[in-house]
This record gives C-alpha cells, sequence and structure tokens, in this order.
C-alpha cells in the first residue's frame, strides 16, 4: 500500500514527518480499548502549531470491518498482509484476541513485524496478543488485574505485576484497563515529543491528571468503596471534601457515630489502614494533583489541604513519593505554567 496514502499534508512543517502508529483491529475487540489511545495520540500536536504528532491507521486482520464487544462497527484501513512499516504498534483487548484462530494469526504477524517496529503496546488484554510471541518473555508485564492470574497461568516466563497501570521493558510496553492505555500514550507522546506535549494532550482530553505507571490501578477511595458495604464508605467522601478539616481518628470516630475505638478497629479490619494513613495518604494525593494542574504556593496549598505547616507538608510528600513537592512540580507541571515561562 503507498504511504503516502496515510501521510496527511505537512506544507506548513516541511522537515517534520509525523510517526505512523498502527492499530489492530479484530471481531471481539473492546472498542474503548483502541479508540481511547487512537485520541490521545491524534491529540498530540508539535508544540504551539496545528501540525500533528503522529499518523494513524488501523489494521484488521482482513479489511472487512469489525464488530466490537459493544457492538460499534469498525472499519480497518488496511490489513495485516498490505500494512505498511510502523514506528509503533498498538494491541488492544477484547475476548476476540483470545479466540485461537485469531490469536495464532495476530501473535505470528507481530513476530514478523517486531524487527522493524520501534516499538510495540498493548492495551489492557491486548497482552494476549503479545504474550505468545515471546517478546515478553522474563520481563515484567501487567495487564487488566482481573485477567492477570490467567495471563501468569498461561505464561508462565511473563513477570506479571497486577497492580501497576503500565510497565516498559525495553521495546514493549504493556498497560492495565482502559484508562490505563491513555496513561501509556502519553508516557510514549512525552518519550516522543517532551512533557509540554503530553500535558497538552491530557488537557485536551479533560485528564484529571497524568499519572505515572508505577501508581494502582484503582485508586484508595474507590478501593475502600469497593471493599466496605457499612456506614464507613462514607467516610471516605467526607475525607475527600473536608481535607482542610479536623480529620483526627475522635472527630472521624464521631461523624461515624463510634467510639475511638470501635472506629479505629473496624477501618483498619475494613480497609488495612489506619485511619491518620487514610488521611495522610488522601492529603498528598490532592497535593500531587495540584501541582500537576496549578503552579499554587506550597505554603497555601499546604495549608489547604490540612497540614499544620509546609514543613510538615514537605516532609510527608517526600516520604511517600520520593521527591520534594517543588521537585514534583518541576518534573510534572502545569503545561501552561511551562509554556508561561518558556
Amino acid at each position: 500500500m503507498d504511504d503516502a496514502y496515510y501521510i496527511r499534508s505537512m506544507s506548513d512543517s516541511p522537515h517534520f514527518r509525523p510517526k505512523r502508529i498502527g492499530f489492530l483491529l479484530f471481531e471481539g475487540i473492546t472498542a474503548l480499548d483502541v479508540v481511547g489511545p487512537m485520541e490521545a495520540f491524534a491529540a498530540a500536536r508539535v508544540a504551539r502549531t496545528a501540525v500533528p504528532c503522529y499518523q494513524l491507521v488501523t489494521i484488521g486482520v482482513t479489511t472487512r470491518a469489525v464488530t466490537a464487544e459493544s457492538g460499534l462497527v469498525l472499519k480497518p484501513q488496511t490489513s495485516l498482509a498490505q500494512c505498511p512499516r510502523l514506528d509503533t504498534l498498538v494491541v488492544p483487548g477484547g475476548r476476540g484476541l483470545r479466540v485461537p484462530s485469531t490469536n495464532k494469526r495476530v501473535a505470528d504477524w507481530i513476530a514478523s513485524r517486531a524487527k522493524t517496529t520501534r516499538r510495540i503496546a498493548s492495551v489492557c488484554t491486548g497482552i494476549y496478543g503479545l504474550a505468545p510471541t515471546g517478546l515478553l518473555d522474563g520481563k515484567a508485564v501487567t495487564t487488566h488485574w482481573r485477567f492477570a492470574e490467567d495471563v501468569a497461568r498461561r505464561f508462565p516466563a511473563l513477570k506479571v505485576q497486577a497492580n501497576s497501570l503500565f510497565l516498559s521493558a525495553g521495546s514493549v510496553h504493556t498497560s492495565a484497563g482502559i484508562t490505563a492505555g491513555i496513561d501509556l500514550c502519553l508516557a510514549l507522546i512525552e518519550e516522543d515529543h517532551g512533557r509540554s506535549v503530553a500535558l497538552g494532550v491530557a488537557r485536551e482530553l479533560v485528564m484529571f491528571i497524568k499519572r505515572s505507571g508505577g501508581q494502582e490501578q484503582y485508586s484508595e477511595p474507590l478501593r475502600f468503596q469497593l471493599e466496605t458495604t457499612d456506614n464507613l464508605a462514607e467516610i471516605a467522601t467526607y475525607i475527600r471534601s473536608h481535607l482542610d478539616h479536623d480529620l483526627s481518628v475522635e472527630a472521624l470516630a464521631r461523624i461515624a457515630c463510634l467510639s475511638y475505638r470501635q472506629f479505629s478497629r473496624r477501618f483498619k479490619a475494613v480497609f488495612n489502614s489506619s485511619p491518620a494513613e487514610y488521611v495522610e495518604a488522601a492529603r498528598l494525593g490532592e497535593a500531587r494533583a495540584r501541582l500537576s494542574e496549578t503552579s499554587c504556593n506550597i505554603k497555601k496549598l499546604a495549608e489547604s489541604i490540612g497540614f499544620a505547616s509546609d514543613d510538615a507538608f514537605r516532609r510527608a510528600f517526600e516520604r511517600r513519593f520520593g521527591v520534594s513537592p517543588s521537585g514534583y512540580r518541576s518534573r510534572f507541571g502545569d503545561v501552561r505554567a511551562m509554556e508561561y515561562q518558556s
């Protein structure tokens, strides 16, 4: 197939050639596994211009349209047999990839393309298409937490880490659920074009925060709500919306209408964390989000989330994240602030 078919007009940037990203399509795909990453790459623009950083091409097992698990119909632009050379290949998940005939055909094709493709990434259960190729053997990988045990059993050569959002092992990358696939794409965009472009994409997609791969697949408040069936579940909501209030164990126990000892014991049993540990994690999580999204004063930030002093805040932040608040902001800070400073 003629490469020019995929290349958008670059007349305003004649020396720039966008990287070609291929997205596999197959019957029974999870639509968001492909649509989310495609939108992320499509939103990436060369700094301060409208020039797209990437060409996007969808690749079917054949050129026939496929139906996603949700019923959405997707029409590939090309097929495995006709696919042009790619910079990056993205393998989405979906039950269709676990059909033996489809799985073998996709895995064989990926293996044949590995040497000429700069990097390959899987989203969610897209790892089932990558694992049989041997490209992941001996490497740390992740997938959706619900499938981690099955992947580890089927492919014992893989070092499955069920909690990570995404992991990179050289030229091969794996990610967890749907939104984690977008997190991975942001990391790849940052690798290619820098932090400002990646954060610009995050802003375009209205993402709350650009997350790193080492974070867990679901948040502390969600874990709390999933594991709690009594009125303690409301405490998580209260804590998140009252970070600048008195969140001592005594205060929280009064809100829960329990004694100090009852509340501490039940909280620990339900969430495997003391109330104080949970409150600090909530405050620091909010701090990290604000440091990424705003250029607020650190002292005022510390006060607004309930720390007694900015020194106490700095010590707690560095203890939890291994970097100072100002260091974190300089690395992951707001794209608008960076543009203002440049």
